[in-house]
């Protein structure tokens, strides 16, 4: 499937029903049981999936919505680690997770998801996963030397399972590492651990990194100037950031410092409810083009867009993709 210039996305999550969430808990509160959870949200997947399609999105998520947060999807599905059960009552609460001994390597049932993801759009397909670095600052580390020798543990057993996505027919991953920002002296054996996880992994890659989005509020500040030179090392295809909340001062650094990757660029403030308007959305790719080609720009929100109302996340969608087509038309595309 052949994507057209400046493809469209969102970076993964989409809106999360109230109804949704309450279901969730109740799981949790053992009202109903995990089958009735399961077609849930197989429901809640194929609406997000014909949302996005009707808005015009090039790129297609299943809206993560089978995930409570970021973390527990993949802290439940990781060989060895162990999870108390009891410690979690409302489902967006984390998991109270440790890691004992060293990990098994094993399959983390991630195929299953794509591959409904993929059966049900035929457009094409982004699978996201939460990064090692980001899951060693939720998971207690009670054996491993240091955090990146528990985080190089993880990305072995995750670069397994990308492959396995490959072999289902992902093309397109993403690897989602917000604490970055918050943790910028990790930055090094960052890069080195993401290298471990896509090793052999033939399929686009991106990461995102961003400055947060717990309860739709950034949990840090400040700019990307800390990821470089580092980040150049990544041996990924893409860098995912936002830049509609906080601006696009930051995007002179892709020319700085010559950077090879594709941008995603955060064009959808997904921290407010307020609705961008196409205009706005095809001045912020604009000035992305004074730095970078339209060859190698994809645009998305700033972040995923859990914390907001469907209705307002639909809008913002459309918003998006007709801020895009207007930039298109201008390229001549």
């Amino acid at each position: 499937m052949t994507l057209p210039i400046l493809p469209t996305a969102i970076v993964g999550s989409y809106a999360m029903p109230g109804w949704l969430e309450r279901l969730k808990t109740d799981y949790f509160a053992r009202r109903i049981s995990r089958h009735d959870l399961d077609e849930i949200y197989d429901a809640a997947v194929k609406a997000a999936i014909k949302d996005q399609e009707t808005a015009g999105l090039d790129v297609i998520t299943d809206g993560e919505l089978r995930r409570d947060n970021m973390v527990d999807y993949f802290a439940e599905r990781l060989p060895g680690v162990q999870i108390d059960r009891s410690s979690k009552k409302f489902y967006y609460d984390f998991y109270d997770s440790a890691v004992m001994g060293k990990l098994p390597m094993a399959s983390m049932g991630l195929v299953q998801d794509f591959t409904f993801l993929n059966t049900f759009t035929d457009r094409v397909p982004k699978f996201c996963v939460t990064g090692p670095h980001c899951l060693t600052k939720r998971i207690r580390n009670q054996f491993y030397p240091s955090e990146e020798a528990f985080a190089t543990d993880i990305a072995r057993v995750m670069n397994m399972e990308l492959k396995a996505l490959v072999k289902a027919g992902a093309t397109f991953i993403q690897i989602d590492e917000p604490y970055y920002s918050g943790f910028p002296e990790d930055l090094a054996w960052g890069v080195n651990v993401i290298n471990t996880l896509v090793e052999g992994v033939e399929a686009r890659i991106a990461v995102h990194i961003c400055y947060g989005n717990r309860y739709g509020k950034p949990s840090w500040e400040g700019s990307y100037r800390y990821l470089f030179p580092t980040i150049l090392k990544a041996k990924v295809q893409q860098l995912t950031l936002e830049f509609a909340r906080r601006g696009g001062e930051d995007l002179d650094l892709f020319k700085e410092f010559n950077a090879p990757f594709e941008l995603g660029l955060g064009v959808i403030d997904v921290k407010n409810t307020d609705i961008e308007t196409p205009d706005m959305v095809a001045q912020h790719i604009r000035k992305a083009l004074e730095v970078i080609p339209a060859e190698r720009i994809h645009v998305l929100t700033d972040c995923g867009c859990f914390h907001l109302p469907r209705d307002v996340t639909f809008a913002k969608m459309k918003a998006m993709v007709e801020g895009t087509k207007i930039v298109r038309k201008e390229l001549g595309k």
